[in-house]
């Protein structure tokens, strides 16, 4: 090892891969702000937080729990400029203060990752 192996390493870091429990916290996050698709979700994270990422599947898998949950519901948004109409989610008003509570961890997780 030589010096500059710790400035590459922390530069070039690998992304971090959210485990479900932060991916659901963090779907709650962006969900008190507006409604969104899955697709938007990945953007989203890639943009703010461009060190972590979500997989497809991990993202599904906690969609699937929150609406098992009843925290959120899915929705088809018609779109004019595309034939295949889009699946969005909202969350449920009964949910908010569950919510908010869970988005208040993914705050804490990424001040303090």
């Amino acid at each position: 090892m030589q010096l500059e192996d710790i400035y590459t390493f922390f530069e070039t870091r690998s992304p971090i891969f959210l485990n479900p429990e932060v991916t659901v916290c963090y779907i709650l996050h962006t969900l008190l702000q507006n409604d969104v698709h899955g697709t938007e979700l990945i953007q989203h994270l890639e943009q703010h937080h461009p060190s972590l990422r979500v997989s497809d599947v991990v993202l599904y898998l906690a969609l699937k729990f929150l609406e098992r949950e009843e925290l959120i519901v899915r929705y088809v948004e018609p779109m004019e400029e595309q034939n295949q109409p889009r699946q969005m989610f909202r969350l449920v008003p009964e949910a908010c203060t569950r919510a908010q509570d869970l988005a208040q961890l993914w705050e804490r997780f990424v001040t303090y990752r």
